[in-house]
């Protein structure tokens, strides 16, 4: 082959070859960017798919939370209607506490007056009776005049010693007591043992047991007894006194007319 065939050959083997390498780049770049273009569609397919699950993630706490708060309602609802119905209840109550503090104050002011003429009669009554540990008699109706003029002290509790006045009175119809006190005898105060039975018989005896007295109603007077009640009438106090046992006592009474 001549030098000028050889020069042709490989100039056409050089464009050959350049050509196939340009042809080779050219068929490259399509499928580079295919691949490209399927990567970014399955990013784009994955970030999607995050978006949605997102969303359905987010649609569930909502359904939640709207589940949730329909149960409030719903808990809400009932307990409205028991606290309207608890309301309506003490509303019935309070009227009806109003109409009792209506009648209250009512009896308080019919009471209080009958109070005061409760320990007006009393006190007539204590100084009509025998003289029995009547010191103490008439300053208990003394402190009752002073509680019913106390603010201090409720209506209630006025009543209750009023009433309480009136059964220590109550009880000295069956009582045996004694106690010692002052006698007047002939212009002048001596000591004296004093013991009553019931309201039968008030009897009074000398410290030294040598005297004894009768009070008589009748007369409203003191009366000396003979001597054969100073036995009696000493062995009267001992009982009363719980210093001796209960027995028959022969005691002067004064027969009903």
């Amino acid at each position: 082959m001549s030098n000028n065939n050889i020069r042709k050959s490989l100039v056409a083997s050089a464009l050959f070859g350049a050509f196939a390498l340009a042809s080779t780049s050219v068929a490259a770049d399509p499928l580079v960017e295919l691949q490209k273009a399927g990567q970014q569609n399955i990013r784009a397919s994955v970030q999607s798919q995050e978006k949605i699950n997102n969303i359905f993630d987010q649609s569930q706490e909502l359904l939640a939370e709207y589940r949730q708060l329909v149960e409030q309602t719903e808990n809400l609802k009932v307990y409205n209607d028991h606290v309207a119905k608890l309301v309506a209840d003490q509303n019935a109550s309070l009227s009806s506490l109003d109409k009792q503090i209506g009648t209250i104050e009512g009896t308080k002011q019919g009471i209080v007056p009958l109070m005061y003429r409760m320990v007006d009669t009393l006190e007539a009554f204590i100084k009509a009776d025998m003289p029995i540990d009547l010191n103490n008699r008439l300053a208990r109706i003394e402190r009752l005049r002073s509680v019913l003029g106390n603010s201090a002290v409720n209506t209630s509790e006025m009543y209750r010693l009023v009433i309480e006045a009136y059964q220590v009175e109550k009880d000295l119809g069956t009582a045996l007591v004694t106690y010692t006190d002052k006698l007047a005898v002939d212009g002048s105060e001596i000591t004296v043992n004093y013991v009553y039975v019931g309201r039968v018989a008030l009897l009074a005896q000398s410290l030294d047991e040598k005297q004894a007295w009768m009070f008589n109603r009748t007369t409203g007077q003191w009366e000396a007894l003979g001597q054969e009640y100073l036995e009696s009438t000493k062995l009267a106090i001992r009982v009363a006194g719980k210093q001796a046992a209960p027995e028959l006592l022969k005691l002067p009474v004064l027969a009903a007319e």
